[in-house]
Formats: structure tokens, sequence, C-alpha cells
């Protein structure tokens, strides 16, 4: 009469073990219940671990756009947009971005000794409100705000600095607010070709830049300080930058190196101090550069072309060789066929500098498939052939500029959709900073098709990783923000994790939907 077996009754002699039997007995009745459920749709399993440290996972990259915010660039369209037109700006290029499964961008806040965020040290940026040092009307704080809706999206978020440049296309000093540095090193601020530069040589300078940085790495909750191309500004012909005034100050003060090792020192020595403050201050953050492409023309055989070495006193190798970076980027904006800027052949050769090991993450103009009319398949390339040198510690990409994504230029966005970025990705992880990986997810148990689990309460973990086993390897469905706790799936085998804010990963909760459920105990 009953499709599952009834439970019996067993008789034991006063010498058996009362206690055996009773297992006995409950373990026939518990096999029954299992199998009513079943019936009803609900099945009762065991839960599995599969060990983080198990070969199946999917492959890390590092997937990031700069979001330029000098000159309307990228992001705000404009100055003169409302509070919540610029917000809405933002969330539309992170919808997008996260659409794409980027999992990082590198916001700039600060272009010309301007802040976009909020700074007791420095001026409001006359790039968001329209005039320097005027606050947002009604007011927020736009690193506040995208750190926010990044981190919803389970983008790590690189604050990105200029440290020298005070104006960008004038020389003038009109409109500047008092608080700015080249109103208050006055001194130390020089016209150079169409722009306004402090000098890297003033020890006041050098402290105003890592003063900033420490700021916002204290205050904020960023992932990332990043810093570009410019330090000493390009060299602009028939014109030499003025600092004979600090030079001959270090050389009276008992300095012995040429000017020029001088300006490389100048700039080197910011570097280090960075690194070790960041890394003081806390560790987490990551201090990533981005260079321009070529250390010296003619290193490797074959390439042709400015020299940062000697046209910036940029000694960028040396930055990477000394491990005073977490990630390094140099921007190799060219494409691969041309011998003499090859893409890949400055890749390999950067590649072989990191005596430290560090992940190198290449910097490609994607925008050059409207400037330079590249053909998307070169993008297409660029992207493939870094990832063939994982071996290597190449880890991912970095892509100028967010814009080009948003507007699908070309077919851009389209092509990593389809090609490249079809699936997420979690970041890659850094040793060196941390390898504690945060608490396996509990309770997870699935009803129906919906998977849920308790809300974290380690404070440790940043997103949970849904993955799905497909053909014996763990393929990333889904990264879901801290404060998600269900989602929906079809059947199969699962597995969630826990990440933290460096990408380590727990042990993952294994769990199969089947039929019309599964409850995971």
């Amino acid at each position: 009469m009953f499709p599952f077996p009834v439970a019996k009754v067993t008789r034991f002699s006063s010498s058996q073990c009362i206690f055996c039997n009773i297992i006995t007995l409950m373990k026939t009745l518990l096999e029954s219940i299992t199998l009513v459920c079943i019936l009803c749709g609900v099945q009762y399993t065991r839960a599995e671990t599969v060990k983080s440290s198990d070969d199946g996972w999917p492959v890390r990259e590092f997937r990031a756009v700069w979001v330029a915010t000098v000159a309307d660039i990228d992001w705000p369209l404009s100055s003169h947009h409302s509070t919540s037109q610029q917000k809405a700006e933002l969330v539309l290029l992170l919808d997008k971005l996260q659409q794409l499964n980027f999992n990082a961008i590198v916001f700039q806040i600060r272009s010309v000794g301007d802040a976009m965020y909020n700074s007791t040290l420095e001026p409001w940026s006359a790039y968001l409100t329209g005039s320097q040092g005027r606050a947002p009307s009604p007011y927020y704080d736009p690193l506040t705000f995208v750190l926010e809706e990044a981190h919803r999206r389970n983008m790590e978020v690189h604050t990105w600095y200029n440290p020298y440049r005070a104006r960008a296309g004038s020389t003038s000093r009109a409109g500047l607010a008092h608080n700015h540095m080249a109103v208050k090193y006055s001194q130390y601020a020089h016209a150079y070709g169409k722009d306004l530069w402090m000098d890297p040589g003033a020890k006041v300078v050098q402290d105003q830049c890592y003063n900033v940085i420490m700021d916002v790495a204290k205050r904020y909750d960023i992932d990332g300080v990043h810093m570009d191309d410019y330090f000493y500004p390009y060299p602009v012909s028939g014109q030499s930058f003025p600092d004979d005034t600090t030079y001959n100050a270090y050389r009276h003060g008992g300095g012995h190196l040429g000017r020029d090792d001088w300006r490389r020192d100048n700039v080197n020595s910011l570097i280090q101090r960075l690194y070790n403050g960041i890394k003081a201050t806390k560790k987490h953050v990551k201090f990533g550069l981005s260079p321009f492409g070529i250390w010296k023309s003619g290193i490797p055989h074959g390439i042709v072309g400015l020299s940062a070495y000697y046209a910036q006193y940029a000694d960028s190798r040396k930055w990477f060789d000394e491990g005073w970076v977490d990630y390094f980027t140099p921007q190799l904006y060219w494409r691969i066929d041309p011998a003499r800027q090859s893409f890949t052949h400055l890749l390999d050769w950067w590649l072989q500098q990191n005596s430290k090991h560090r992940h190198f993450y290449a910097g490609s103009y994607a925008g050059n498939v409207v400037h330079q009319n590249w053909p998307l398949d070169e993008i297409k390339r660029q992207v493939e052939e870094s990832r063939k040198r994982r071996d290597k510690l190449s880890l991912g990409d970095v892509f100028f500029s967010a814009k080009y994504f948003r507007d699908n230029s070309k077919g851009l966005s389209t092509l990593f959709q389809k090609d490249l970025y079809t699936v997420p990705a979690l970041a890659p992880a850094m040793p060196w900073l941390g390898v504690t990986p945060p608490p396996a997810p509990s309770g997870v148990k699935v009803s129906g098709s919906t998977l849920t689990w308790n809300k974290d309460s380690s404070g440790v973990t940043r997103s949970w990783a849904v993955y799905k086993d497909e053909a014996d390897a763990w393929e990333l469905k889904k990264i879901l923000n801290k404060d998600t706790t269900s989602w929906s799936v079809p059947s199969g085998r699962y597995a969630i994790t826990a990440v933290d804010r460096l990408s380590n990963q727990s042990d993952g909760v294994v769990m199969e939907v089947q039929g019309r459920g599964s409850i995971i105990g």
C-alpha cells in the first residue's frame, strides 16, 4: 500500500545492544522520510565540499578599463550636468561594464591637482562642477558613490592619480582655487608646452602628492592606487623643463648626481615611498603603474620610439624589477605586427623583467578602433596573446578607455561579449598581500530552483561565486555581491564559494539540483 519501506519493529534479546537496534530503527525511518520527500519534490542530500586548492577551477583574469574624468573623456559627460544626471551616467557605465564581465575600473580622481572626491587637501575638480573648488550641489561624493556602485557589481576600484600635472591645455593660473598646489607652491609651478606643471624635484610637491594619495587610502575603501605615464612631462621641442632652482639647490646641498639621474631619482623616490606607505597603511590596497610602453628605444632589439627613461626620466624597468608595484601595466598602444613598435615584442620583453613575480596586465588602446581605424581583430589578438603568456604572469588587460565599451564603438562591446569575456572571471589573487581565505558559505540549501545561503557574518567576504560542474570542470556562472543570499539556478551540480577583497576563495559547498529541487543539509 505504501510506496516506501515500512519501518519494522525489531525484536532483540536482553543480550543484544538496545542502542544498536534503536539506531537501526532510526536509519530505516530516515530512509522512509527521504523517499517521501523525493515524491514531494524535495530531496535531502549531504553537503559536499571541494577544496579551493583543487584543480578544475576556472582561470582568473584581471579585466579593467580606465575611466578618465579629465575633459569629459569618459565621465562625467559634462561638468554642467546635475548630480542626478552624473550619478545616472556612472550607473549606466558600470552596468554596461558588468554586463561585459569586467571586474575592475581604474577611476581617475586627481588629474590636475584637483579632487573628484571630498578632500581637505585639494580643491573640488572643475571637471565635476564647472568651477574648481565648488562642491557638487546637491552634494555627493563621487568616489564614495562609485565605490558603493562598483562593489555592488563586484568590481574593484583602483583610484588613478596624475602626480605633477597642475593644469591641462592651459598655462594660466586664473581660476585656480586658493588651496590648489600651483597656488600654494607657486614658485614650483611652471608653464611647459600647453600645460602647467609642478616641479617633481621640490620636496613639498612630492609630499603633496604622497599625502593626497595616503589620505584617500586611509579614508576610502579603495582596492588600488594607480598612476599612469605622466611623471616629468613629455618633452616639448625647443623647450627645457625649468627646474634649475631645485637642481641647483640639490647640488648646493651636496648632491652629486647629474641632472638626468637626479630627475629619475626624484621619480624613483616617490614610487618607492608610495609603495611602502600604502603597505604600511593598508596592506591589501594594490599599487599599480602604467608607464609609457617603451623603456628605452632599441630595447628590445628592433623597437624604435620615444624612450621613457630619457624623455620622462621614468626608470620604469627598475620599478617593476624592484617589486615596487603589485601589478604593472605598461601602455602597449601599438599593433602586433609592425616590428618597430610591436605589442607582442614589447610584451615579451616586459615579462622578462619581472624578477619579483608581480602581476602583469597589458595596457591596450581600445579607442584605436576609432582613432586609428584598427580592425576589431587587432584587439582580439592582443587579448589572446596576453592569455598565451599566463605562465609568465600575464594575467589580464586594462583598456583605454571606458567610453568605447559603453558606446559599443565599431562593435567593440559585441566582440567582448561574444568572443572574449563570455563568462565572468575572478581577479587573480596576490599571495604576497595575504592568502587567508574567507570562511565557506554556511546554511546552503536549494528549494525548488532557488539556491540560498546565510548572510556573511565574518566581515571578510566581498562576493559569492557560483560555479556549475560542466564536463568535470567548474565553470563560473555568477559573481554575486556580499549582500545577496539567493540565486535561481537550473538543474545541475553547483559549488558556491566566498571570495574576499583580494580574490582569495573559500572551499566550495557543493550541491545537486535535481528535478523540482533539493535541500542541502
